[in-house]
């Protein structure tokens, strides 16, 4: 099928087709679909038709649809359900494709395996959920509805963050999270590979940095809540990825079209590195062990002054800190083909290079003002290694801090400030705003899912857009979410609190913007629960749980209002200490509180039947949350 600009343009607008699409519940919602009349039945045996060159993409789609559907799947040119063709329009970019379904079969038609690849993903969300099973369900009517699909993505740069510093993640746990992200369309994975808990890459020329950097004494504690260990406690928790490893998931990843991007975070966060070679911080003199998720940080808001009790920075004044990254960064490239290394550069306490001599001289030779310009000062060498191994450097938005130069992309963190100024300075922009992208936030009722460092619901993430006004898209790369993992100890957990807000993330990063519908998409995202649960992913029903909110009168009073974040919700509730049901109070208005209340019990049903969880909110609790009216 042959596109030009006009197609497009009209196919876009077509009446109604965002409406049509609704009912086929596809994440991220394309650029333009057309519903037809009917629908094609696979048959017993399954033949693919499709180039030789895209053998990667064939391949995968033919081991699913046998391990799904038990049915025979071979390839021939001949009377072929689905077809693959590889085409020239320069509409759809590198990524984006056509699927057509009729009674002739299946078409998925791209420029390139990456585009029939994400037609692929497109295909299985019409199907019948079970597609995504691990084993046969032989009980299910394979059919897809007739339907005509024209789909590219609004950015290229569609990324998910993974924490394994905080807590090791195996392979098959690393594997299994890009295979999550593939499900949607996601292209970045950022691999957060060292931070204070822990150095999890080997690195054969420094391997102290594994051998001591990526073991601590294990806690099972809340983080931030424990028992600092003794310094001769056994460090018997963590682990690391073997250089062959790292090969070995780069190339899973490239399987589904991923690009893998690698952090190491300095000068700050880290520790592991510290208590592995102390001779590179500016106190090498102080028994330093991993940090086992005791504080030793003095926290004054992200935007503000950080002091570490433990010095956790690299000393910038040491000629042998930039000997040591240029063997860290050295190794490293060439295990991660993409073009970009990430240096971290957040967060970091300056403390301790105020008080060193040694940073004071660095001052005074290079005629540096601040410490921010001493960080700068870091960051240009850092990025002179990183370029020096035919990459570029990437970091977050502190690193604009006392200057950027050169190619350097930043990764905006702290809201979208540190991206605008990014992008007026002509620098490459990825949005990930932390009250829009973090992912590790708690997702619905404060006291049910327990306090992190804020909430997050989803309808706020969705709402995001990652181009500022007034600013050149032209540098905005794209937009990610962020998963660390400081509560987070197995895969499961970090599954539930990806999902489903990830999908948010990925169709703010796929989907035009003025397809953006959050009355459709939260339905879309109920449709996708059974394909989630299909695929044995672990997701929060959290988006169904009522938003409580309390307000302070002029009296003192305290004033409940309650609603929810997806529309047909018949909210219930007691303050009575009894178990609210379908039959309580049902909340229609915002009410005060009797002060004899202990405790607010709220739950929400939806055509009879319970849809969240019960919430139990204290007292405490509500008059915490409240807001004074003035």
């Amino acid at each position: 099928m042959k596109l030009n600009k006009w197609t497009l343009l009209v196919l876009a607008v077509v009446c109604g087709s965002q409406l049509k699409a609704q009912s086929l519940n596809i994440i991220p919602e394309p650029f333009h679909v057309a519903k037809g009349t009917g629908v094609f039945q696979f048959p017993k045996s399954i033949a693919i038709n499709a180039p030789s060159s895209a053998n990667d993409v064939t391949d995968q789609i033919a081991l699913q649809l046998r391990k799904a559907t038990g049915k025979t799947v071979y390839f021939s040119k001949n009377n072929a359900s689905i077809n693959l063709d590889i085409i020239k329009d320069e509409v759809l970019g590198t990524e984006g494709y056509t699927l057509n379904i009729n009674a002739e079969g299946i078409t998925i038609s791209a420029n390139t395996n990456a585009g029939l690849f994400y037609g692929w993903q497109t295909l299985q969300q019409i199907m019948p959920s079970a597609v995504y099973a691990k084993t046969v369900q032989s009980n299910t009517n394979w059919q897809v509805p007739f339907v005509s699909v024209i789909d590219k993505p609004r950015f290229g740069w569609r990324g998910l963050m993974l924490d394994v510093s905080r807590h090791f993640f195996s392979k098959a746990d690393v594997k299994v999270f890009i295979d999550d992200m593939a499900r949607y369309k996601y292209n970045r994975f950022h691999w957060h590979l060292t931070d204070d808990q822990g150095w999890r890459i080997e690195i054969k020329s420094l391997p102290k940095l594994t051998e001591v950097g990526a073991w601590r004494a294990e806690r099972k504690g809340k983080w931030m809540n424990i028992t600092t260990p003794a310094i001769n406690e056994p460090k018997t928790y963590g682990g690391f990825y073997t250089q062959e490893d790292i090969k070995e998931i780069v190339a899973y990843a490239k399987s589904k079209f991923i690009e893998v991007i690698p952090e190491i975070d300095i000068p700050g966060h880290s520790m592991a590195i510290n208590t592995a070679y102390p001779q590179l911080s500016t106190t090498p003199n102080y028994p330093y062990q991993v940090n086992a998720g005791d504080e030793f940080m003095d926290w004054e808001g992200i935007n503000g002054h950080v002091t570490a009790r433990i010095d956790n920075s690299l000393d910038p004044s040491n000629e042998l800190v930039y000997t040591y990254l240029d063997k860290i960064f050295g190794e490293i490239a060439p295990l991660f083909p993409f073009e970009y290394i990430h240096m971290g550069g957040d967060e970091n306490a300056k403390n301790n290079w105020e008080k060193s001599a040694n940073v004071q001289a660095l001052m005074k030779k290079e005629g540096l003002k601040n410490q921010n310009e001493v960080q700068s000062y870091f960051v240009r060498r850092v990025q002179k290694i990183i370029n020096s191994k035919g990459k570029k450097m990437m970091g977050w938005d502190e690193i604009l801090e006392g200057g950027l130069s050169g190619d350097a992309a930043v990764m905006s963190w702290r809201g979208i400030a540190g991206g605008v100024e990014a992008a007026k300075q002509g620098h490459k922009v990825v949005m990930s705003p932390n009250q829009y992208n973090y992912i590790d936030f708690y997702q619905g009722e404060l006291t049910a899912e327990g306090k992190v460092y804020s909430g997050l619901r989803m309808k706020k993430t969705y709402s995001f857009d990652p181009i500022p006004e007034g600013i050149d898209s032209s540098l905005i790369l794209g937009n990610q979410g962020n998963q660390w993992t400081e509560q987070l100890q197995n895969m499961r957990n970090v599954q539930y609190m990806t999902w489903p807000r990830a999908l948010a993330i990925a169709e703010t990063s796929w989907s035009p913007k003025e397809k953006k519908n959050w009355n459709l998409f939260s339905k879309k995202v109920e449709a996708q629960f059974d394909k989630l649960d299909a695929a044995n992913v672990k997701y929060a029903k959290s988006m169904f749980d009522p938003i409580v909110t309390t307000q302070l009168n002029t009296k003192g009073e305290l004033i409940v209002n309650m609603e929810g974040e997806v529309d047909g919700l018949k909210i219930c509730y007691t303050i009575d200490e009894s178990m609210p049901d379908n039959f309580s109070e049902v909340f229609t208005k915002p009410f005060v509180l009797p002060e004899d209340v202990t405790i607010l019990r709220v739950i929400a049903y939806r055509d009879g039947k319970q849809i969240s969880k019960l919430l139990n909110i204290p007292i405490e609790s509500l008059k915490k949350r409240a807001v004074k009216v003035l």
